[in-house]
C-alpha cells in the first residue's frame, strides 16, 4: 500500500476505473467479441476524444504532462462523467478555478453558533472543508456524545464514519451507503486541495484503522455533497426519521450547516427524551453504548 497520496497517481486510477465501466455499445462503437479487460480500451478513449495514444497513455499513467481544459472536457464527455466526476477530473489535472483557503483556522461566530441552538430539537453541526466538526447544538450530542469531550481528530467526520462503534450503530443498515460516500467526498476534497499535506496524512491514518475505508476510496467514486433522507438507530428508542438540510454558510463558503429535521412520526418526541436526558446529565437511552 502507498504511503501517501499522488496526485498523478490519483488521475491515474480515476481515468483507468471510470474507462472501464463504460462499454463500447454506451461509447457508440460495435462490439468486437470477448475482452480481456472490462470496459473501453485506451485506444478507443483517445480516438473518441480526438487525442493521440500516445499523449493519452501517458496521461492515463499519470506521467507529468500538461493538458488542456478543452482536451479534459473531451475524455470527460467520452468518460461519461457526472458533474462531481468531471471538477474531479479537473483538480486532479490542475485544470481548476481558483480553490477556498482551507489552512486558515475557520471560526464561528456567536451569531452561527445561536442559530445552531435555536434549531432546538434538530440535530445540527458545522463543519468547514475537512470535515471537521467544528460547532454543534445539544441535540447532535444528544445523538452523537459529548463533541467537546472528543480529540479534533475525533471530531472529523470521515474518521467519526469509519472509527466510532456509536456512530456506526446510530447508521444501522444504512452505514455501509453513508461510508462509501462519505468516503468519496473525501475523494472529491482531497482533489480540489492536493497541496495541503494534511489531506495525505489523514488519508494515511484511516486506512491504517479502516480496511473499509481503502476499500471504499479504491472505487475512485467522488461526491461533492450529501443531501438525503435519514433513518438512524437508538438503542431504546428504536428508529428515528429526519430530512437532511444542508447549505454553505454565506459569510464563509468553507463551512457547511446541515440540519437533520425529525420527523413528525414520534421522532420529535424521541428526541425530546433524548435531548432532556443529555441536557439533564441524566443516564439516558444512549447508556447501553458502553456495551456496544
Amino acid at each position: 500500500m502507498s504511503d501517501g497520496l499522488d496526485r498523478y497517481a490519483e488521475l491515474s486510477r480515476f481515468l483507468r476505473t471510470r474507462r472501464e465501466r463504460i462499454t463500447p455499445k454506451q461509447a457508440g462503437l460495435p462490439e468486437s467479441g470477448r475482452r480481456r479487460t472490462p470496459g473501453l480500451r485506451r485506444g478507443e478513449v483517445a480516438l473518441l476524444a480526438d487525442v493521440g495514444l500516445d499523449w493519452y497513455t501517458y496521461l492515463e499513467q499519470g506521467r507529468h504532462i500538461n493538458v488542456s481544459a478543452e482536451v479534459l472536457e473531451r475524455i470527460a464527455g467520452v468518460l461519461r462523467l457526472d458533474e462531481s466526476e468531471r471538477r474531479h477530473l479537473f483538480h486532479l489535472a490542475r485544470k481548476q478555478f481558483p480553490l477556498i483557503e482551507t489552512e486558515k483556522p475557520p471560526k464561528v461566530t456567536p451569531a452561527l453558533q445561536r442559530f445552531l441552538d435555536s434549531q432546538n430539537l434538530s440535530p445540527s453541526n458545522v463543519m468547514d472543508a475537512r470535515m471537521n466538526i467544528i460547532a454543534w447544538n445539544a441535540a447532535y450530542c444528544a445523538l452523537n456524545g459529548e463533541l467537546a469531550a472528543m480529540s479534533e481528530r475525533e471530531r472529523n467526520f470521515v474518521w467519526m464514519t469509519f472509527t466510532s462503534p456509536r456512530f456506526r450503530y446510530i447508521k444501522g443498515d444504512q452505514w455501509e451507503q453513508h461510508a462509501r460516500r462519505i468516503a468519496a467526498k473525501f475523494h472529491a476534497g482531497y482533489a480540489r486541495h492536493v497541496d495541503d499535506p494534511w489531506w495525505s496524512e489523514q488519508f494515511k491514518a484511516l486506512c491504517q484503522v479502516s480496511s473499509e475505508f481503502r476499500e471504499f476510496w479504491d472505487t475512485h467514486d467522488v461526491l461533492d455533497a450529501i443531501d438525503a433522507p435519514k433513518v438512524l438507530q437508538c438503542p431504546n428508542l428504536g428508529t428515528l426519521n429526519f430530512d437532511l438540510v444542508s447549505f454553505q454558510y454565506l459569510d464563509d463558503s468553507n463551512l457547511t450547516v446541515s440540519i437533520h429535521v425529525p420527523h413528525q412520526d414520534g421522532t420529535v418526541e424521541k428526541m425530546q427524551r433524548l435531548v432532556s436526558d443529555y441536557q439533564s446529565r441524566r443516564p439516558g437511552s444512549f447508556e447501553s453504548f458502553q456495551r456496544v
